[in-house]
């Protein structure tokens, strides 16, 4: 066996099957080389495709540690929770998708209508990026924030948020182009821009967000960020702020991919696109609003990039399905979806309000209206090493490394997302994790 995929794959089956235990230590590359019979470089990208499928972390003079993770051994989606090798399901803190109890009934009740025959026969033909008129103007409705709201003409349809990102950033930018992102980014980004052939550039942020100034002579074409509730670090950018960010925009000629999934929690803020509608191509979607299974994109780009989006969508075959949108438009205009983002509103701060109360004692910060927060870890903690051996107590947490757009350069930190245990078993999970940073690596055995 000397293709690293296949071994990989086999590794992948061992940590599957509780054989390779979240936390232990995978043997070091030269002596997995030689124990296998592979070259060195084989073994280091055997290693190098199971941290990239999320099965195991690396650092820098310690070695790589099997982690606990959602994601399965093909690198793709998971369908159930992580186990542990005893059988406990894993807490994720890892994953951001709020779902509530109460939402699927909800949404059960108003998908009757789509049963008719009528209705279900137009919900199966193919629909094009532009949609339907009945979603425009529900979609137009739902992302109406502050005193803005999007051109119902203007509004086009992905799959999911990360196709309509996709395809704003292939509209802005040729292969080889460069796009500023803020240090700390949305992991996708990072993946759909190699992908794409698109180098990013890392942009200054402060407390408050991206800094204008380091967009205003940024050797770019275009930026990615994410002004409201910043994954993973949690600024929100002042309206003031924005509207120096759309005189940079003007003043430049550059373009902004706006991404506002976590708008909803925090609607009191108008969009950049709001101050710069003509530079600015936003984006949003269903999946933290219902549920990742329930997945539509949104995009609004400028009057003259309507064509150009449109023909990105179709071209990375990103166009959302009919049945999906047709059934959206129902949810969104009968008032379930709002619904839906209400509670989660209040969700949010309650699992903020948990968190502030467990992490008091240590540098931990979130907006109090946000599903995730940043913890900066004390000493002597290493934010890969914490991994692991939260990991080997079944809670899973992410890296800082996974966001950082620099590699080496990642805080020594951790993000927790808070959105999918039940409240009790959040607490719980908190207390753990509070119990482990209080005590020093080498005591515990994590090597």
């Amino acid at each position: 066996m000397s293709d690293y995929h296949e071994i990989a794959d086999a590794l992948a089956a061992d940590i599957a099957e509780g054989r390779l235990r979240p936390g232990q230590r995978l043997p070091p590359q030269r002596r997995f080389a030689r124990g296998r019979g592979i070259a060195n470089s084989t073994a280091a990208r055997v290693y190098g495709e199971l941290v990239r499928r999320g099965l195991a972390v690396g650092e820098v003079g310690r070695g790589t540690f099997v982690r606990a993770s959602t994601a399965t051994a093909s690198g793709g989606a998971a369908t159930a929770p992580a186990r542990r090798p005893d059988g406990r399901a894993v807490v994720d803190l890892e994953l951001s998708f709020p779902v509530l109890p109460e939402q699927a009934q909800l949404l059960a009740d108003g998908l009757g209508p789509m049963l008719d025959p009528s209705a279900l026969a137009d919900g199966l033909r193919p629909v094009g990026p532009d949609g339907i008129p009945a979603a425009r103007e529900a979609a137009a409705a739902l992302l109406t924030r502050s005193a803005w709201t999007p051109d119902p003409s203007r509004l086009l349809f992905a799959g999911n948020g990360r196709q309509a990102i996709a395809a704003a950033i292939a509209t802005l930018l040729p292969a080889g182009g460069r796009l500023g992102v803020e240090p700390m980014t949305y992991p996708v980004v990072k993946g759909i821009a190699a992908r794409l052939g698109v180098t990013l550039v890392p942009l200054t942020m402060d407390e408050h967000g991206l800094v204008p100034s380091s967009l205003a002579d940024a050797p770019v074409r275009a930026v990615y960020l994410q002004p409201a509730l910043h994954n993973p670090l949690g600024a929100t950018i002042p309206d003031q702020r924005r509207i120096e960010l759309a005189d940079v925009l003007r003043r430049r000629g550059l373009y902004a991919i706006e991404d506002t999934v976590y708008g909803f929690l925090g609607p009191d803020l108008a969009p950049l696109s709001a101050h710069a509608p003509e530079r600015t191509i936003l984006i949003d979607s269903l999946s933290k609003r219902l549920a990742p299974g329930l997945t539509l994109g949104f995009l609004v780009p400028p009057p003259e990039m309507v064509d150009a989006v449109t023909a990105a969508l179709r071209s990375g075959t990103w166009t959302a399905a009919g049945f999906v949108l047709a059934t959206a438009a129902r949810w969104m205009a009968d008032g379930s979806v709002a619904t839906i983002a209400a509670a989660k509103r209040a969700d949010a701060l309650a699992r903020q309000q948990v968190a502030s109360e467990r992490l008091a004692e240590f540098d931990f910060r979130a907006d109090p209206r946000a599903y995730h927060g940043w913890w900066e870890l004390p000493d002597p903690w290493r934010a890969d090493t914490f991994v692991a051996a939260a990991a080997r107590r079944g809670i899973a947490v992410t890296p800082g490394a996974a966001f950082a757009v620099t590699p080496g350069q990642a805080p020594n930190a951790v993000r927790l997302a808070l959105a999918a245990p039940p409240l009790d078993v959040l607490t719980t999970a908190l207390d753990t994790l509070a119990s482990l940073a209080r005590r020093n690596p080498d005591e515990l055995g994590v090597e």
